[in-house]
């Protein structure tokens, strides 16, 4: 494992960067590949102790629809790291990298309400936050003439000296490492499975009028919390009279078709979570690392690369490149928050069980072996 991370920091080539700073906020954008380089330990001064880590790769796309943002102006002590999940173009997301952030302040009473003992009013306000954000792309959009099938998923994390509070809308996701310990925080807004998220999204959309086909919204959109998406909100007649004239449905569907509500929705599931001393660090990624690695090997992979040499950007990078090395077809965004209450040097590497390795590498051989072996006998 340690030759593997070495290879993926030394293998590590980004081109054409451009680098911006402003507002706290530090961007790179590349042509093929691109990451966000944030100074260690920490260019955020709401957090004291934190270290951050954040990147960015294109991957095979042929655009960059991803982005993130990281801030910690105006939020009494907080910090914000939001990952943007953009898709048919960046339009969406470019609107609301500035804008949801001015939203969320300006409903959090610049923060107050995120140091209040009741959480119950900070909630309710970055769920109006997220709502106003969304009725305000949705209008810009119309304005400028874009694409109705422009939208993006957004996850939000103030990160406090002692707690979390994430707002959450999409399929990215956040983890905690806890003593090397995973915790899934965020649940994703898919319609299709069969976890009690997934089943409640697919029974408000039903609900609301509309169908699942093939695990998508009306056989289209495979996330049922976005914002944009206009043609699943506010032109929804227009989106069928369009499948109409495509060919994917006759009239007489429609016909029988009445939407009672939006179809994807922007309201947020809200969690906050205590950090106690057992809390090593955060994860945040979009769904460009997490359908290509599980949770679990996404932390043990950062608690290894900490343990090496104690850099978290570092860290993300090659985490970020490893998803690549692992095929993501997606484009692949990153955070990681170090809470600083681990002395990385200090912890032993872990031992690795070279037996078991061994006996999983002789038995994935042997099904390959047994399975050329039945294709043979099947062709003679």
């Amino acid at each position: 494992m340690a030759l593997l991370q070495k290879f993926l920091l030394n293998g590590i080539s980004y081109n054409s960067v451009l680098k911006t700073k402003k507002n706290n906020i530090y961007r790179e954008r590349k042509t093929c590949c691109s990451a966000i380089v944030i100074d260690s330990p920490s260019s955020l001064t709401g957090v004291s102790g934190i270290r951050w880590g954040s990147s960015r790769l294109q991957g095979p796309r042929e655009e960059m629809e991803d982005d993130i943002v990281l801030r910690s102006d105006d939020l009494n002590g907080f910090s914000f790291a939001a990952v943007f999940d953009g898709h048919a173009g960046f339009s969406s997301v470019e609107f609301l990298r500035d804008e949801l952030y001015k939203e969320c302040v300006k409903a959090l009473q610049g923060g107050l309400l995120l140091c209040a003992k009741d959480l119950n009013p900070a909630k309710q306000a970055l769920q109006e936050a997220f709502v106003n954000a969304d009725t305000k792309l949705l209008k810009w959009l119309d304005a400028k003439g874009e694409d109705e099938e422009s939208g993006a998923t957004a996850t939000v994390v103030f990160v406090g000296n002692d707690m979390l509070i994430i707002s959450h809308i999409g399929d990215s996701c956040v983890v905690l490492s806890r003593a090397g310990k995973t915790e899934i925080v965020t649940n994703p807004h898919r319609p299709y499975g069969s976890n009690k998220v997934s089943l409640q999204e697919i029974r408000r959309i039903r609900e609301a009028g509309g169908w699942i086909t093939d695990g998508r919204i009306c056989g289209d959109i495979s996330v049922s919390r976005a914002f944009g998406d206009t043609r699943f909100k506010t032109k929804k007649n227009e989106m069928l009279e369009k499948g109409v004239e495509e060919g994917r449905w006759t009239k007489k569907f429609i016909s029988r078709v009445q939407f009672k509500d939006d179809l994807v929705i922007a309201s947020p599931d809200i969690y906050n979570v205590n950090l106690g001393s057992d809390a090593e660090f955060l994860l945040l990624a979009s769904d460009g690392l997490w359908d290509y690695m599980k949770s679990s090997d996404a932390v043990n992979f950062v608690r290894n690369q900490l343990r090496e040499h104690g850099n978290v950007q570092l860290a993300c990078e090659a985490l970020a490149q490893l998803a690549l090395d692992r095929r993501s077809q997606d484009n692949v965004s990153i955070v990681i928050a170090d809470f600083g209450k681990t002395d990385w040097s200090s912890l032993p590497a872990e031992q690795q069980n070279v037996v078991l390795e061994f006996s999983q590498a002789f038995a994935t051989l042997a099904m390959v072996s047994l399975g050329i072996w039945m294709t043979s006998l099947l062709s003679s």
